[in-house]
């Protein structure tokens, strides 16, 4: 489950979702635009509902790097107005005051509008050996609490970092702030071959129910680097404004137990937790399962219905490398979340066996599944909360809270809730294969 649509900092909101309602201030922010992975759309797009947040949302078909998403907003942006000023955000941060950040974005427009690249230079707390550096340089001519950016400074070793925080250098949060046509500009004159590939991809764009999705095989042709490397680290109008708010990029779960409240003992814990004789650690703990920690130190331990992680705090870094691993040797946890989100709802595993399964399923209220037949496994609905209204080969019935339903192998059927509330239901399924390849789609309101 990529972090940003996780709740790790806040039980009942994740860090996209946060982001979101960051920029809902009307008198600041014009309608947002998401870009995202096309594996991450139907998260998304849920997400975003249930934060009552309107966006358009582009679909990357590739991971091409930041600077051709960069250009790819650009773009979208010109089509309103070319003087339109864009802010980029990453969806993953925790900022600590949204009415700070909020005035920050204020007066960093103003540097955007006179044509300047701005971003936002964190005060730092810490000599962060794991955020890279940017140094202003002079006041811009007429613009009170902006700087020009000397020059920007890759990762550096702890004593570098102290050296840079005694020179006056801030973090660079990736924030960039930039009239629409001034970053097309920039992207033409510097890498002249990722705005062509966003710009071809975006005129083949397709509408695929709520999102834009761009054409593969355009996209695929822009060159895979970073904004900063890119056009922030060679253009002439890079601006900083200087800004103090709380702020975390939350790149490991070290960083997640700074951000969090803590207890006397320096624990930061989530959900079912019980510790004895542990101090400064992070013990997050997902669905009803108890956690409990005895006599350790400065370690990180989440426990979620499908995994467990037991890690150093100091090393929790390098749960990417352990990812790798998990990916090398074909871990479906690696890759594949407990809750699958699809366009009418989600789905969730319960149970797994030899010639079995068992799903936990919700339908928003006039979602519909596909009319499907599967090969080798028969189901049985069992409605839990709302109704259903089911069809099975010629025959349409309506199944509510306590009833159930049988589907032979073989037969066409389909799922709609047709009520005004979510629709619950658990799907037994039995048969010789239950995998998610045993589904013959014969027809899909959402195209797939």
């Amino acid at each position: 489950m990529p972090k940003q649509f996780s709740r790790l900092v806040d039980a009942e909101t994740s860090t996209f979702q946060a982001t979101a309602l960051r920029v809902t201030d009307a008198s600041v922010f014009a309608k947002p635009i998401v870009i995202a992975s096309s594996d991450a759309r139907f998260i998304v797009a849920e997400q975003l509902a249930q934060s009552g947040v309107a966006a358009d949302i582009v679909l990357e078909p590739s991971r091409q790097d930041s600077a051709a998403a960069v250009a790819v907003a650009a773009l979208c942006a010109a089509k309103r107005d070319p003087s339109t000023v864009l802010l980029i955000l990453a969806a993953d941060h925790v900022i600590g005051d949204t009415e700070a950040f909020r005035a920050a974005a204020r007066d960093a427009a103003s540097g955007a509008r006179a044509g300047h690249v701005m971003t936002l230079g964190i005060q730092p707390t810490r000599p962060a050996s794991d955020y890279g550096y940017v140094r202003p340089g002079p006041v811009l001519d007429g613009l009170s609490g902006l700087h020009a950016v000397e020059r920007f400074v890759e990762k550096p070793d702890k004593a570098g970092a102290e050296r840079l925080i005694a020179e006056g250098a801030l973090w660079n949060s990736g924030y960039f702030m930039f009239r629409a046509d001034v970053m097309i500009a920039e992207l033409a004159a510097h890498v002249p071959d990722v705005l062509a590939a966003a710009r071809a991809a975006l005129e083949a764009a397709t509408s695929d129910l709520d999102f834009i999705r761009l054409d593969a095989a355009a996209f695929a042709k822009a060159p895979k680097t970073s904004i900063d490397y890119a056009v922030m680290e060679r253009t002439s109008r890079a601006g900083v404004l200087p800004v103090s708010f709380p702020w975390s990029d939350v790149g490991t779960w070290d960083a997640v137990w700074k951000v969090l409240d803590r207890d006397s003992q320096g624990n930061a814990v989530r959900g079912r937790v019980e510790l004895v004789g542990t101090t400064n650690s992070l013990v997050h703990s997902e669905g009803e399962g108890l956690t409990t920690v005895v006599g350790l130190d400065d370690v990180v331990v989440v426990a979620t219905p499908d995994a467990v992680l037991v890690a150093s705090k100091a090393r929790s870094g390098e749960v990417k490398d352990l990812v790798a691993t998990l990916r090398q040797k074909a871990h479906p946890e690696a890759d594949a979340h407990r809750r699958m989100y699809r366009p009418w709802g989600w789905y969730q595993r319960i149970d797994i066996g030899e010639r079995f399964q068992v799903k936990r399923i919700m339908v928003t209220p006039g979602g519909r599944l596909s009319l499907q037949k599967h090969y080798h496994r028969a189901e049985h609905w069992v409605v839990v909360k709302g109704t259903a209204e089911v069809t099975v080969n010629e025959r349409v019935v309506l199944v509510h809270e306590n009833e159930a339903v049988y589907l032979p192998i073989g037969s066409m059927h389909r799922l709609t809730n047709p009520g005004k509330i979510p629709l619950e239901l658990i799907e037994v399924q039995v048969g010789s294969y239950t995998g998610e390849d045993d589904i013959i789609r014969v027809e899909d309101i959402y195209g797939r």
